[in-house]
This record gives structure tokens, C-alpha cells and sequence, in this order.
């Protein structure tokens, strides 16, 4: 059976008319018969092509403000007959109905009337009806009608019909209908995302239309994919594409500058998702070679991120070290050469755009979804438990190392000193533990814990950290609280002139 059709006629429906004009005219040149209807009827008429209104065919005008147009049984029988079958075609006869060959449809903008901040009624009225019922029509019967529904599609419908001359095969159809069906899934995730931020359904809807193939997932064996716009966020100035470990790294170091953000020039480099140097100074260079002396180890092949334009004179001292990636809001001309001397290193400019406010993760057979940890702990939150009070500096430090923690999978514990990362635990399975990896870190790189502050994400349920700590040095504690044995290590505090406060929130990250 002959799969392929040559098209006679189509129907064009679409909200903005960009790039439309080479497809009008190229349809008319292959001498297809052009329905339309409002504004795009106008568009073609303007261009001196011969076009028919959609109400000569169904004989009732556009109803409602525009609300009814195309929805109508001479519409959609023109879409939904199926040419193989008899009765199909006895009807399309008997009820005078055109044969519609190809569909295109450009939907009202939702999801960007909803990100501009639009009232309701303006959001309302961008809920197209009439275009994703053609869209769902003609995806249906992509054997006998092609789908054209998305201005990104524009080129490649053109690039078929040309070199078809108005022929499309059912492989063409197909692959335009799994396309619309996409647009229309996405179309319907937006809207009920959009309604039930007020009634909190318990729903899932995830939809993103752009995404790319990755070289591999976590490891080689591994299948990766990213699905959002990096381009939204990113510029990528330089390098090699970007795998899937150095996207979680990313996410990781972004998810962490932001906490600094109105800070003096912050430095981080990361690891595994975890930072292994952190610094605040009065200049970039130093906080960069501050942070690199957190750990100059773990910081080969690392993530380096700033909370500010990236200087020359920074930017020789990133050059001495292997990294996988360097991002900031800018960099100097100078510091962008010097960083692109090496071919793979990749360079990104991070531009200012809002984040999930949740997380999703699979589990089990399903999702797990939660709310961001937008918790960023303050002065406000502090409950000042024992007889001394941190100093101002170690106020500081405290805080400092507080959102450090946050972002450290846990169980950890954060030892910093005057606006530096020190060292931390990461991931271990007691706190303990967590305590004394980071003293051992912290030694190994010859830093003086003598006046140090520990952070820790998670209370503590005996005293044993802060006698550990207070045997290393460290003269203040930030921790959640809530222990029913916290008494006890206030006592110790109290008893050995340590300082501690309590934040009354946790921030596990596992």
C-alpha cells in the first residue's frame, strides 16, 4: 500500500505569523488549497494569496470574541476522515466536507502570559482551545494529514514539502505527529501546573520540550540526558560539551553561590556536589587562592564558581590548575583568554534566572517531590543557649559555615575560620565521623583550629562533637538543636567556655 500523499489543501491557524510567509508562499506555489481564519486569514490576504475563510466552509461566523472559530464537524471531519475507509469518504460527500491535508498551528503563548506577570483573565484567555483540538486531530490521523504545531518546526515542514513537491511520507507524518503530541501534552502540564499552585492537587505534572542527549550518564555504561534550556541560563563562552557529572556539579556550585550572593568576592571550588574550598575576601584573587588552600588536592579536575566578574590577575591564578569548569556573571576580555588557552576547559556565564522552587527525584517505583531548602540561616534565627556569646567574628564565621553545611551532604560537620573553609565531613554515616575527617583535613593542610567555628547540619544527640571540637581548637558551634540530650552538650559548652547557638532548623542533604 502507497503511504505517501500528496497534499491538495491546508488549514493555517497560528498566533504568531514569524517565518509563516516562505510556507504560504511555497504552499500556494504547489498549488494547495489555503484555509484560515481572524488575523492569519489577514496575514495571507496581505501577502496577494488566494486564501478561504474557514466560516465559508462551516457557514457560521467566529463566535464569542474569538472563542469558537475552527470547531466545528466540517473542521474536524475535514481532519479526522479516514481516506481508506468507505463510509468516511461517503460521509465527507454527503455532508459536503473539505479534505484537509495539513495542519498548522501556532498555540495562544500560556506559559509566557503566565511568566509576564499577567492578571487572570489575560491567563485565561491565553488557554487555547481551538488549536490544540486541531493539533490532537491531526496528530490522530497522521496517516492520511500532517501536523505542523510549532513555530520551531517551520523549517524542516518547508524543507519536506519541497523536496516532496507537496508529497509527505507516512514516516514524515509520524514524526510530526509525535511532535505535536508532545507541544500538546506540555501545552496541558502548563495550565494544570498553573491552577493548582492554589489547590495543591496531588499531582505530578514534569514536562520540558527542549533537552539533549548526553555522551553517557554517571558512568560510561550509563544512558544521560538533560532535559531544560541550559541556554537559558548559561552562556557558554568555551569548551567541551558538558557531561552529566559536571551538570551536578554545576547545579551543586550554583545552588551554593547563591547564598553569597550579595557577599564581598566569594570563591568556591566543588567536587562530587560538595565544596572543598570556600572563601570571602576583600579581593577575588584572594578568595580564589584562599579557597584553593582548603584543599589544592581535591580541588584537581573541580568545579570554580564566583560571585563576581572574574579579573585578569584571578584568572592566572585559575590557569596553574586542572579544572573541568569556571563559571561567573562575567569575565574580563584579558581573564577570558587566559582561561581559553586550555581547549576543554569549559566557561560559562551565569545569567540571572529563577530556579525550581522543587525537587524531584525517583523513588522506588515513583517520585519523590519536596520544596527547595530555601532556608538561609540569620542572626534573627540564632538562640544564644550558653553563658558565652560568639564573638563578632565568630558570628560571622558561624553563619558562613552554616551555609556551607546546608549544601554538604550529610551527615557533615564545617569547620571554618575568619570568612574560609577550613575543612569539612561529607556524607558520613555518623556525625562523629563527619567531626573527625574534617579535624583531619583541616590538619593535613596546616590549618590553626585555634578560634575556629563548626557548623553542623543536623543536632547532636550527645556531647561527644562538641568535646572533640573543643579539644581541636574550635571556640564556637551553630546547630539545629532539638535533641532531648541537648542540655548536655550546653552543659559542656558552658562548663569549658565554649559559645553555641541553636538555629532551630535542620538541613539534611542526602
Amino acid at each position: 500500500m502507497n503511504t505517501t500523499k500528496k497534499a491538495q489543501s491546508a488549514l493555517i491557524s497560528v498566533f504568531h505569523k514569524e517565518g509563516l510567509e516562505p510556507i504560504v508562499k511555497k504552499l500556494d506555489a504547489l498549488g494547495i488549497t489555503l484555509y484560515s481564519t481572524g488575523g492569519t486569514e489577514k496575514f495571507i490576504k496581505d501577502l496577494g494569496i488566494d486564501v478561504l475563510a474557514v466560516e465559508s466552509v462551516t457557514s457560521y461566523p467566529s463566535i464569542l470574541g474569538g472563542r469558537v472559530k475552527t470547531l466545528h464537524p466540517k473542521i474536524f471531519g475535514g481532519i479526522l476522515n479516514r481516506q481508506e475507509n468507505a463510509s468516511d469518504v461517503a460521509q465527507m460527500q454527503e455532508f459536503d466536507i473539505p479534505q484537509l491535508d495539513i495542519i498548522i498551528v501556532d498555540l495562544y503563548p500560556f506559559e509566557k502570559t503566565v511568566a509576564s506577570g499577567a492578571d487572570e483573565q489575560d491567563i485565561i484567555e491565553k488557554i487555547d482551545i481551538g488549536g490544540i483540538s486541531l493539533i490532537r486531530a491531526a496528530a490522530k490521523n497522521y496517516k492520511d494529514v500532517l501536523c505542523v504545531s510549532s513555530m520551531e518546526d517551520y523549517e524542516r515542514f518547508l524543507e519536506v514539502i519541497s523536496n516532496g513537491n507537496g508529497e509527505t511520507t507516512l514516516d514524515e507524518r509520524k514524526w510530526f505527529a509525535t511532535k505535536a503530541f508532545n507541544i500538546s501534552s506540555h501545552y496541558d502540564s502548563a495550565i494544570f501546573n498553573y491552577f493548582n499552585k492554589e489547590h495543591d492537587q496531588a499531582a505530578l505534572k514534569i514536562s520540558e520540550t527542549t533537552g539533549q542527549v548526553l555522551r553517557y550518564g554517571e558512568n560510561p555504561h550509563q544512558k544521560g540526558f538533560f532535559f531544560g534550556d541550559f541556554e537559558a541560563m548559561f552562556d557558554k563562552l568555551h569548551g567541551k560539551a558538558l557531561s552529566y557529572n559536571n551538570l551536578l556539579d554545576v547545579d551543586a556550585a550554583v545552588n551554593l553561590m547563591a547564598e553569597f550572593r550579595e557577599e564581598e568576592p566569594t570563591f568556591a571550588i566543588l567536587k562530587h556536589n560538595n565544596a572543598c574550598g570556600l572563601a570571602t575576601r576583600t579581593s577575588l584573587k584572594q578568595a580564589y587562592l584562599d579557597a584553593l588552600a582548603g584543599d589544592p588536592v581535591s580541588a584537581f579536575g573541580g568545579i570554580l564558581i564566583s560571585n563576581t566578574k572574574i579579573d585578569a590577575e584571578t584568572a592566572e591564578e585559575i590557569h596553574k590548575l586542572f579544572c573541568e569548569v569556571v563559571i561567573a556573571p562575567a569575565f574580563e576580555g584579558e581573564a577570558l583568554e587566559i582561561l581559553k588557552e586550555k581547549k576543554n576547559r569549559i566557561i560559562l556565564i551565569q545569567k540571572p534566572v529563577k530556579l525550581p522552587k522543587m525537587l524531584a527525584r525517583t523513588c522506588l517505583n515513583g517520585t519523590l517531590l519536596q520544596d527547595k531548602d530555601n532556608k538561609t540561616d540569620g542572626t534573627e534565627d540564632l538562640d544564644y543557649v550558653t553563658q558565652k556569646q560568639p564573638e563578632e567574628q565568630e558570628l560571622k564565621d558561624l553563619l558562613f559555615a552554616s551555609k556551607i553545611s546546608k549544601h554538604t551532604k550529610s551527615n557533615t560537620i564545617v569547620l571554618s575560620k575568619n570568612g574560609q573553609l577550613c575543612a569539612s565531613g561529607t556524607g558520613q554515616t555518623s556525625r562523629v565521623d563527619a567531626l573527625n575527617q574534617a579535624i583531619h583535613k583541616a590538619r593535613h593542610f596546616d590549618f590553626d583550629l585555634k578560634g575556629a567555628v563548626m557548623a553542623s547540619d543536623a543536632f547532636f544527640p550527645f556531647p561527644d562533637c562538641v568535646e572533640i571540637a573543643h579539644k581541636a581548637g574550635i571556640t564556637s558551634v551553630i546547630q539545629p538543636g532539638g535533641s532531648i540530650k541537648d542540655g548536655l552538650s550546653i552543659d559542656f559548652c558552658n562548663e569549658n567556655g565554649l559559645s553555641m547557638v541553636m538555629t532551630g532548623t535542620r538541613h539534611f542533604k542526602h
